[in-house]
């Protein structure tokens, strides 16, 4: 398919090899060097181009087939001046899309133009560098784990342009010096890892000559299906970076089963065209430095620099092989001093662009630059083409959102990673905001809790459930005095049986007889304490459910009291007449059954008034 893509191409273009409006300019030598080193395809072509007609020239087209032009992602030309060291080069040349007439509609074409005008007779050296994408297919497209991989390249052995053309010769180099086959035509020589075509002399416009390589490249075909660099701007001193990443491996896909065991013994040779690893070259003073995917932290990467640069090697969870993806981020801060500066009341941030990732082909890089809170004015340089949008991101302590530029390019490779400039106006008033709203938002804080304290927030003193609760507050108040009188006559009833366990240690009657009277004398104090709560809890109607439980509570602990004093006076009057122990027993157990029986109830009723 791709052969013939291209003798349709060169159909086409023979069609329009008589250019009258062309045929002014002639390149009078090129040298075109194509590196195949690479998933990315870089062609450098040096032209030294001759103005033989009587008008000045302007500019110099620059014309590239359709199937060449959807992958094209760089392009640049600049003028240069003397050979080897004392070789000038001048800054890049404006280049814009043109659609000349006459032309075959197959071709894309640019418009170069030149520093100044190329009168007649004169000549000048263009140096045109360009990077493809996408232009290097794997064959066969599936491989095993053991299988080397084999790519194709196809292109013209001539430079296709619009003028004549002298002299020209092509070199290809190769990753490695393994070639599976390519195109031999006339003056062609194969060595070491480069393929060398021409010269070639006298050829007219838009010559094409279509020649293959079918070559071995191991090397990483990580491409980023999508980057969105989050470049979050501080006027406090930092400037945040994350870089989110959906990775593939784009070279030829794996098929058959993936044996780890193998992979770890013997990488090079059973996982080739796999890549365990990726380098970013982070600014040098990067800190606070993370790596980590949806699962958390990957803690198997390595950092390590100098003044110049920071390298962070990343290792993805497992090996990266044909059409395997995945997906992590990036996370760096840099300091602000170091990016941000002061131009003409402005200021601008000045920051690499692209991936800082070499290796890596951004099929959509998206550049998000978040400003501070009350930025505006804001404008952008970019020395390349690009999508720019706007948005609002709202973060911590913000009231109208920070303002985000969003820049997006497609087809980003390394030659991308260049400077850009955010421009925009920022008061420094606008930095004592979020300090203010902090302080304000404790003062009123501080201000709600006083007055909060010394309010009185209590309902009328005169409202019906204002009175309904003090009365409910007097009920609790009896039930907590009755509990408080029932646990004391318990205590009591407690060094009763205690008075009589030291009788039978000590065999001391009257001891036992004064503890007994002490105890009568106690427990009439709190039965006439008890009457006054009782009352209060008989009148009021807020406890006509509750009185019930009382009462019962109230003759349950008389009877108790009773049965007590009853088991007390048969002991002591045992003792009195030196009954055996197992008579007094006897004479006993029932009345301590009773007892027994009683206690209980009487310790349940003291729980449910408890809860209530």
């Amino acid at each position: 398919m791709a052969i013939r893509l291209y003798l349709l191409f060169s159909f086409f273009v023979l069609l329009a090899q008589w250019s009258p409006a062309l045929s002014d300019l002639v390149i009078s030598k090129l040298d075109r060097k194509i590196d195949l080193t690479s998933q990315v395809v870089r062609v450098t072509a040096n032209l030294k181009i001759e103005n033989t007609g009587n008008d000045p020239i302007s500019e110099v087209l620059l014309p590239f087939g359709d199937h060449q032009a959807k992958d094209l992602a760089f392009l640049v030309a600049t003028t240069s001046e003397g050979k080897g060291k004392t070789k000038t080069s001048s800054s890049s040349l404006p280049i814009k899309v043109v659609n000349p007439k006459g032309m075959p509609p197959s071709l894309t074409w640019y418009s170069v133009s030149l520093p100044k005008e190329l009168a007649k007779g004169k000549s000048l050296n263009l140096e045109v560098r360009t990077a493809f994408t996408h232009a290097l297919q794997p064959f066969p497209e599936k491989i095993t784990q053991a299988d080397i991989q084999l790519l194709v390249f196809q292109e013209s052995a001539y430079y296709i342009s619009p003028y004549a053309v002298n002299v020209q010769s092509l070199s290809v180099r190769l990753p490695e010096p393994k070639v599976e086959s390519y195109t031999k035509l006339e003056n062609t020589k194969f060595s070491g890892s480069e393929i060398k075509y021409g010269p070639y002399e006298n050829l007219p416009p838009f010559s094409f000559s279509h020649i293959a390589v079918h070559f071995v490249s191991n090397k990483p075909f990580a491409v980023a299906q999508e980057l969105v660099r989050e470049i979050e701007v501080s006027h406090w001193g930092n400037v945040q970076i994350t870089e989110h990443y959906n990775l593939v491996n784009a070279g030829a896909r794996s098929s058959g089963e993936f044996s780890r065991l193998e992979y770890q013994a013997r990488p090079h040779l059973r996982g080739a065209s796999s890549f365990g690893h990726l380098v970013a070259k982070l600014p040098p003073r990067a800190h606070s430095i993370y790596y980590r995917d949806e699962i958390g932290n990957i803690s198997t990467s390595n950092l390590w620099g100098d003044s110049s640069k920071t390298l962070l090697q990343i290792e993805p969870r497992y090996p990266m092989f044909g059409g395997w993806k995945t997906s992590f981020t990036i996370g760096y801060g840099l300091p602000l001093k170091d990016y941000l500066f002061r131009a003409e009341g402005k200021r601008f941030l000045n920051i690499s662009f692209g991936c800082p990732i070499e290796e890596v082909v951004v099929e959509n890089l998206v550049v998000k630059v978040v400003l501070p809170e009350g930025s505006k004015d804001i404008s952008v340089s970019v020395p390349f083409p690009v999508k720019e949008s706007r948005e609002t991101k709202f973060s911590h302590l913000d009231m109208i959102g920070r303002p985000v530029v969003v820049l997006e390019k497609t087809n980003a490779v390394h030659e991308h990673n260049q400077y850009f400039q955010v421009y925009y106006r920022f008061s420094n008033l606008s930095l004592l905001r979020e300090p203010m709203m902090l302080i304000s938002g404790f003062f009123f804080l501080f201000v709600a809790c006083i007055i909060y304290m010394h309010a009185d927030l209590t309902i009328s003193k005169s409202s019906p459930s204002y009175l309904a609760k003090l009365q409910w507050d007097e009920v609790q108040t009896a039930l907590q005095q009755i509990q408080s009188i029932m646990n004391r006559c318990l205590g009591i009833h407690d060094k009763l049986e205690a008075s009589l366990r030291e009788l039978s240690r000590t065999g001391d009657v009257q001891a036992c007889k004064a503890a007994r009277k002490s105890a009568d004398n106690m427990l009439k104090e709190l039965s006439k304490d008890l009457k006054p709560s009782l009352s209060f809890l008989q009148s009021s109607p807020l406890s006509a459910s509750l009185y019930s439980k009382v009462e019962d509570l109230v003759a349950k602990e008389k009877e108790l009291q009773e049965k007590l004093i009853v088991k007390h006076t048969t002991v002591t009057d045992s003792y009195e007449k030196k009954s055996r122990g197992r008579d007094i027993e006897n004479r006993i157990a029932p009345i301590q059954q009773r007892i027994t029986a009683l206690r209980q109830e009487v310790d349940d009723l003291l729980e449910i008034i408890d809860e209530i």
